[in-house]
C-alpha cells in the first residue's frame, strides 16, 4: 500500500490521520452496500508532509503566524498570503506525481474531476471545520489536477481557515491536509441530506434540500432549494421554491451559472419517489455510521450517487430513548440557573438526591440534567398548572410548553409512567404550613430554623470528617434523608414570603396603578444570607485597602500559595484573618454550584479578588452599613407612601390595615428563601472535602493520574474503585473528551426523546423597536456600560455597569454590590439572581434570549425591569 495515494476502496475510519474527515468517510461510503460513490482516490497527509516539513520558508511564516492572535486580522493576512504562495510554488516531488498520474491513467486521465480539500481537522463527530479549506470542480488533465492538488494544500492557510483554527484552539502545526480526487458527476439535480431536522433536530424528521444542477449553487447560497421533509417513510412537508439559476459543469473544465427555464422554475426538483429513495438511503448511512448524518447527494442518469456523508455536530444529544414511547424532558439546569454542563460525579450525586426527594428520576442529556414530565403533560388540570407556575421560573421555557401543548395529537401519545412532580400529600402539608407561617408572622420562626440547620451541619461536618472508606460511603447514602429534612425544612416560610410579594404586587396594581411595588418594599430584608454574602465582601474590601502591598499582590495572586504569599507582606496576617472568615461562612459557594465538582471558592480563593478589588474601587469604607441602611430606608419609605395613598381610597383604612400585615409578612420572611440553597451547598462542601481525601488515596496508589480524575466517574463508580483500589482509565479518558464537547453545547430548556428542541418567543409587539425582549424581575430603568461577563472569576466591574451574562446564580451576588443593573438569559421572578436583584433594588430583566451575544462588551444599554426589555444605545 502506498504511503502517498490511497484508493476509496483501501479506506477506512482507522486511516483519518493519512486522508483527512472527509477521505475517511469516503472510504467508509464506499463500504456500505446499496450506496453509489463516484470512484475516486486521495493523495494522503503524507504527501502534504513531503512538501511542507523540509521548506524552511514555510517554517519560518508558521512560526509567525503561530505567535498572532484572532484580532491581528491584517497581519493574519499579510502571512497566511505568503504561505499560500510559498505552497503554490512548490514543485510536487516525482515519486508522489508518478503515483497520482498512475492513479489518474487507471480512472480515466481525460475525465473530469472534483479536487476536494481533506483535513484531519473536519467532519468529526466533534467539530465540522466545514467549509474550511477549497474545493475545485470539473478538473480536466493531469497538469490541472497538480495544480489543484497544491492549491487544496494551500486552502489551509486562507483567512478564514487560519482565523477558524485559532478560535477553536487549534493549532496550525498540528492540521495535516489530504487531498480527495473523485471522478465528476454531471447532475440533473443535487442537493443535501439531513438525517435530522436542522431546524427541530428531531431525529425523526428527515430534510432534503434539492436544486437542478451541481450542488454549488445550493450551497453557495446563490438560489433557494426545494425542502421536503420525510418522517418514516412518508412526505410530511414540501417547500417548493423558485429556482432561477443552476450551475453546469462545462465540457472543457469549469462550471458555468445558467438561467432555468421559466417552466421549470417552480417545478419539483425531485419526484416523490426519488425523495423517498433518498430518505432510505440517508437512513443506511445514519445505522451505519450511527449518528445523524449531513449528506451530500447528486442525481444523474437515473441514479443517485453520495458524494459526501459528515456528522452533524450542532445537534444536542438526544435523550436515550429504551422504551420507544414518546417523552419530554424539561431542563433542570434552567430551573437551578446553571446552564454549564457537569461532569458524571456532579450529575449522578445529584440524580441520588433528587430521586430521594422526588421519588422520580432525573436523567442526563449532554451533561446536563433533565426531568421527565410526559405524564403530567397528559392531563389538562396539571399541565395547565405546571405551566402557569414556570412564569416565576423562566418564561421562554414556559412558551416553549405553550407551543407544545398545541400539539394535542403528539401529547396524548406521551409516555403515562411514573410522575416526576412531587405528591399531592408533600404539597398539602406545605400548604398547612404556610398557612400557619403567615397567620403567625414571626421572624423568630427563621431565626429558629436557620439556628437548627447550623447545629445540624456542624454535627456532620465533624462525623463525616472521621469517616473513611466503605464507611464514608455507606453513611453518605443514609445521610441524604437528613439533607432532604434540611432542605425542606421550612418551605412554609418561603411560600408564605412569595405569596405576600405575589399578593403586594396584584393589589398595589389594582388599588394605585403602580408596578412591582414589592421589589422596593423587599429591599434590606433581614436574614438573607445571600445578600449579605455581597455585602460581607465590603467588609473584607475595607480590610485590604489599607495596605497597597496586599492590592499590588492581588493583581497576579496564585491560589496554591495564596495565605503564604499573604503571610509575608504588610499587613497580609489582617487581610488573610478576614478572607479565611469570609471563606468559612460562604468558602463553599461556587458558581454551579449544585455541581459537587465546581471549584468552591475554599479551593480557589483568588476568583474573589477582581471583586474585591472592584469595591475597593468603587466605594468609601463602611459601605456595607451605608449600602443596607440605604436599602432599608427606601423599603421604609415605600411602605408609609403606599399606606398613605391606600387611606386615601373608599375602603381605604381596611386595604391598609391588611396591606401592614402583608408587608410585614414579606420582611419578616423574603430573607429565608435563600437559606435552604446555602445549608444543601454547604452538605455538598462537606460531601466533597471528604470524596478528596479518598481521591488522593487513589492517586497515591497510582489507581488514577490526579485527584480530579474522579469527576469523570459516577458516584457509584467512585465508590467501587475506592473499595476496590482499580478503575478502568480508558473511561475517564473517553469522558473527559465528552465532557469537553459538552461544554460547547447550548442546552435545550425542553426537548423530547425523539432529540427535537421545543422553543419559545416572545410577543415583542408592546417593546420599542429594536430592543430585547426578556421578563421584567426587578423594576427600575437605568442606564449604563454594559459588561458581558460569563465567569464570575473575570467580573472586574466598575460602579455603574450593567451586569450581561448567561445566568446568575448565589455565587454572583458580590458583584452585584457594584453594578446599577442586571441582564441575563436564563430566569425568572423567583430564580436567585431575581431575589437579589430586588433586595439591593437593581432594575433586571432575564431570559433574554442571547443576550450574551446581542450586546457587547461595553455597549451603553437602557434596561427596563419594569416593562421587561433592553435596548442598545
Amino acid at each position: 500500500m502506498n504511503a502517498y495515494v490511497l484508493d476509496f476502496k483501501d479506506i477506512d475510519k482507522t486511516k483519518l490521520i493519512a486522508v483527512g474527515g472527509k477521505g475517511a468517510n469516503l472510504g467508509e461510503l464506499s463500504r456500505i452496500s446499496g450506496i453509489q460513490v463516484p470512484e475516486g482516490f486521495c493523495v494522503t497527509t503524507e504527501a502534504y508532509k513531503q512538501i511542507i516539513v523540509p521548506n524552511r520558508e514555510f517554517n519560518a511564516w508558521l512560526d509567525q503566524l503561530a505567535g498572532l492572535k484572532v484580532d491581528d486580522q491584517k497581519r493574519i493576512s499579510e502571512i497566511s498570503a505568503k504561505i499560500r504562495k510559498v505552497i503554490e510554488e512548490t514543485t510536487i516531488p516525482g515519486d508522489i506525481e508518478e503515483e497520482i498520474t498512475r492513479r489518474l491513467t487507471k480512472l480515466g486521465e481525460k475525465n473530469a474531476y472534483a479536487v476536494r480539500s481533506s483535513a484531519t481537522a473536519e467532519d468529526l463527530p466533534t467539530a465540522s471545520f466545514a467549509g474550511q479549506q477549497d474545493t475545485y470542480l470539473n478538473i480536466i488533465g493531469e497538469a490541472a489536477i497538480l495544480e489543484h492538488i497544491r492549491k487544496c494544500w494551500a486552502s489551509l492557510f486562507t483567512d478564514r481557515a487560519v482565523v477558524y483554527r485559532m478560535q477553536n484552539a487549534y493549532g496550525h502545526s498540528k492540521v495535516y491536509l489530504s487531498v480527495v480526487i473523485q471522478r465528476m458527476v454531471f447532475p440533473e439535480a443535487a442537493g443535501i441530506m439531513f438525517t435530522a431536522d436542522p431546524v427541530t433536530a428531531n431525529r425523526k424528521v428527515l430534510s432534503i434540500d434539492a436544486s437542478f444542477g451541481l450542488g454549488e449553487a445550493l450551497v453557495s447560497g446563490l438560489v433557494n432549494a426545494d425542502i421536503y421533509k420525510v418522517r418514516e417513510g412518508k412526505i410530511i412537508d414540501k417547500k417548493i421554491s423558485t429556482k432561477k439559476l443552476a450551475i453546469y459543469a462545462l465540457k472543457e473544465g469549469g462550471t458555468e451559472e445558467k438561467k432555468i427555464e421559466t417552466e421549470r422554475q417552480n417545478k419539483q426538483t425531485l419526484t416523490d419517489d426519488r425523495i423517498l429513495q433518498l430518505e432510505k438511503m440517508g437512513r443506511t448511512i445514519e445505522a451505519y455510521f450511527g449518528r445523524p448524518q449531513d449528506i451530500e447527494w447528486c442525481l444523474s442518469e437515473d441514479k443517485i450517487y453520495i458524494v459526501q456523508s459528515r456528522p452533524i455536530t450542532t445537534l444536542y444529544p438526544a435523550p436515550e430513548n429504551k422504551d420507544g414511547k414518546n417523552h419530554v424532558y424539561f431542563s433542570f439546569a434552567h430551573r437551578q440557573m446553571m446552564t454549564e454542563a457537569m461532569r458524571p460525579l456532579g450529575y449522578s450525586f445529584f440524580q441520588d438526591f433528587f430521586k430521594l426527594i422526588s421519588g422520580s428520576a432525573m436523567i442526563e442529556i449532554g451533561g446536563r440534567l433533565y426531568i421527565d414530565i410526559s405524564r403530567e403533560l397528559r392531563s389538562p388540570l396539571v399541565s395547565k398548572s405546571f405551566v402557569k407556575g414556570l412564569a416565576a421560573v423562566d418564561v421562554l421555557m414556559q412558551k416553549a410548553f405553550i407551543n407544545l401543548m398545541k400539539r394535542r395529537d403528539y401529547v396524548k401519545t406521551l409516555y403515562r409512567g411514573k410522575s416526576a412532580m412531587i405528591g399531592a400529600s408533600v404539597w398539602l402539608r406545605w400548604g398547612i404550613e404556610t398557612i400557619k407561617a403567615y397567620r403567625k408572622n414571626d421572624h423568630a420562626i427563621v431565626k429558629d430554623l436557620m439556628a437548627r440547620h447550623e447545629a445540624l451541619m456542624r454535627q456532620r461536618e465533624q462525623k463525616i470528617a472521621g469517616l473513611s472508606g466503605e464507611e464514608l460511603f455507606t453513611f453518605i447514602r443514609k445521610d441524604y434523608g437528613n439533607l432532604k429534612d434540611a432542605v425542606f425544612a421550612g418551605y412554609g416560610v418561603v411560600f408564605a414570603g412569595a405569596y405576600a410579594s405575589s399578593w403586594l404586587n396584584k393589589n398595589i396594581k389594582k388599588w394605585l396603578g403602580e408596578k412591582n411595588a414589592a421589589d422596593t418594599l423587599a429591599q434590606s430584608v433581614p436574614d438573607n444570607v445571600t445578600s449579605e454574602m455581597g455585602l460581607a465582601l465590603l467588609d473584607v474590601a475595607d480590610v485590604v485597602r489599607k495596605y497597597p502591598a496586599v492590592t499590588a499582590y492581588f493583581e497576579q495572586a496564585g491560589d496554591e500559595t495564596f495565605f503564604e504569599d499573604l503571610a509575608k507582606l504588610e499587613g497580609g496576617q489582617a487581610v488573610s484573618d478576614a478572607i479565611r472568615a469570609y471563606l468559612k461562612k460562604y468558602g463553599m459557594r461556587c458558581s454551579a454550584e449544585i455541581d459537587i465538582t465546581s471549584p468552591r471558592w475554599n479551593e480557589k480563593p483568588t476568583i474573589l479578588i477582581p471583586m474585591i478589588l472592584s469595591n475597593i474601587k468603587a466605594f468609601e469604607p463602611g459601605a456595607h452599613t451605608r449600602k443596607f441602611e440605604q436599602g432599608l430606608q427606601e423599603a421604609r419609605k415605600k411602605e408609609q407612601d403606599i399606606l398613605r395613598r391606600l387611606e386615601q381610597l373608599p375602603g381605604g383604612k381596611r386595604k391598609a390595615k391588611k396591606t401592614r400585615k402583608v408587608i410585614s409578612v414579606l420582611r419578616n420572611y423574603a430573607g429565608f428563601r435563600e437559606y435552604n440553597k446555602y445549608i444543601m451547598v454547604w452538605y455538598l462542601w462537606t460531601i466533597k472535602e471528604a470524596l478528596l481525601k479518598e481521591a488522593d488515596r487513589l492517586a497515591q496508589k497510582g489507581v488514577i493520574k490526579d485527584r480530579e480524575d474522579i469527576y469523570y466517574l459516577t458516584f457509584d463508580e467512585l465508590r467501587e474503585a475506592v473499595k476496590s483500589n482499580k478503575v478502568d482509565y480508558q473511561i475517564i479518558i473517553k469522558r473527559k473528551e465528552e465532557y469537553a464537547i459538552f461544554a460547547k453545547l447550548t442546552p435545550p430548556r425542553v426537548i423530547t426523546s425523539d432529540g427535537e428542541v421545543i422553543s419559545g418567543e416572545y410577543d415583542t409587539g408592546s417593546i420599542p423597536r429594536g430592543a430585547l425582549a426578556g421578563v421584567a424581575v426587578s423594576s427600575g430603568v437605568v442606564e449604563g456600560r454594559a459588561r458581558v461577563i460569563l465567569k464570575m472569576e473575570d467580573a472586574n466591574v466598575e460602579e455603574g455597569d450593567i451586569l450581561v451574562t448567561s445566568f446568575t446564580d448565589p455565587s454572583w451576588t458580590p458583584v452585584f454590590v457594584s453594578i446599577k443593573g442586571l441582564v441575563t438569559e436564563v430566569g425568572g421572578m423567583m430564580t436567585h439572581g431575581a431575589v437579589v436583584a430586588r433586595e439591593y433594588g437593581l432594575p433586571a430583566v432575564v431570559s433574554v434570549e442571547n443576550a450574551t451575544k446581542l450586546i457587547k462588551d461595553g455597549q451603553r444599554i437602557r434596561i427596563n425591569g419594569t416593562e421587561g426589555y433592553v435596548e442598545i444605545l
